[in-house]
């Protein structure tokens, strides 16, 4: 079941003085079972386009397509209550399939005790209450949450942990698509790779697609597989890791960076390393200096 994004593109304040353009004719297609990293300095359309893919934010003009239907109802007409109605269900039944996690998710922590935060979602849902304990130990289970932690308040966890609960609240829905707008914002090294470390289980374990953004290249590099790069409410890259980062000057004068390796890769190359490949991780660097110092020996001989 894929979004798609046509031809979308978002005005904030339209028709007042502070109007400013977030997106530009925006088409971008999210597939099953894929993990996206959607990159772009501050401002450069990312976040509001996230915001779209659960209908948080509906378009100035374009559409928003999740499994081949519009999900927002065509303008030029009055809607019946009725229609109003249909179209409010159809919206929170997106929202169940597509989880949106906000940047600092655990300030919306309200519930007191872990269980009773994951498990209001799916309360919502008309589910019974022997269900929404199998959902709660499920999702806790999936972002590594010791069941111990059921009966604990969430303002008594780590940073870190708070952020897993957080999560889980998302996964207790089922969704297909896990959307997580910089997960490890001001988490410590440990907390962050704990997370994206456990994004990556998630994605592996099941048929779920993760939409990632993050300021963090040397992130993206490991865990995506997909990157989309944003400047100026544009997509100016779509691709692999490699095939986006070979960019390196472009996404500089974009505001973004490279992973750090992949500038030293850059370097050596300037010092005339014979390095073809985009290098995106310290395992495939040393491969690369292996090959590298072997032919120079080769050469010598």
């Amino acid at each position: 079941m894929p979004i798609e994004v046509k031809d979308v593109s978002y005005i904030y304040d339209q028709g007042t003085p502070d109007e400013s353009a977030a997106l530009h004719h925006v088409n971008l297609t999210f597939r099953e079972n894929e993990f996206v990293a959607i990159i772009g300095h501050t401002g450069s359309g990312k976040s509001t386009l996230i915001q779209h893919l659960n209908g948080l934010v509906k378009p100035t003009s374009g559409h928003i397509l999740y499994n081949g239907k519009d999900i927002f109802p065509q303008e030029g007409k009055r809607r019946t209550r009725k229609e109003r109605e249909e179209h409010a269900k159809r919206i929170r039944a997106i929202r169940e399939k597509v989880g949106l996690v906000f940047q600092y998710p655990e300030h919306q922590l309200f519930e007191m005790t872990i269980a009773r935060d994951i498990a209001f979602g799916p309360s919502n849902l008309g589910l019974s209450k022997e269900e929404v304990d199998q959902r709660v130990n499920e999702s806790m289970k999936m972002v590594g949450l010791d069941p111990s932690y059921r009966d604990k308040s969430p303002f008594e966890l780590s940073g870190g942990q708070k952020r897993r609960v957080a999560i889980a609240g998302v996964l207790a829905m089922r969704p297909d698509f896990l959307i997580l707008d910089e997960p490890t914002a001001g988490l410590d090294p440990h907390g962050r790779d704990e997370i994206l470390g456990q994004l990556q289980v998630l994605k592996s374990k099941g048929n779920m697609s993760i939409i990632l953004v993050s300021h963090s290249m040397d992130d993206v590099a490991r865990f995506a597989e997909r990157v989309i790069a944003m400047d100026g409410g544009e997509v100016k890259f779509d691709g692999t890791p490699s095939e986006v980062f070979k960019h390196g000057e472009e996404l500089r004068r974009m505001g973004l960076d490279v992973p750090k390796v992949t500038t030293l890769a850059e370097q050596l190359k300037s010092r005339g390393f014979d390095i073809k490949e985009t290098v995106l991780d310290i395992d495939q660097m040393e491969k690369v200096l292996v090959n590298e110092l072997k032919g120079q020996r080769e050469g010598a001989c």
